[in-house]
């Protein structure tokens, strides 16, 4: 093999790997979590604010009839 064909092939495997950190950093940083997964947590957690909410405005309401 030449020097120029051992340097193409260097040049590749060095690509590859810079892909594969890449790639792995990434992964790790944000997890493999999906748009889908995304969204279904997020709902989830406005579900759980709103039942907070409304948690909080039935001891009110309460309160407020007990109190007055």
């Amino acid at each position: 093999m030449s020097a120029h064909g051992r340097q193409l092939v260097g040049s590749l495997i060095a690509a590859i790997v810079i892909v594969a950190v890449a790639i792995v950093v990434v992964t790790a940083a944000f997890g493999p979590t999906s748009a889908a997964e995304q969204e279904a947590r997020e709902e989830r957690q406005d579900q759980r604010l709103d039942a907070q909410e409304e948690r909080r405005e039935q001891r009110q309401d309460q309160a407020e009839d007990g109190g007055g």
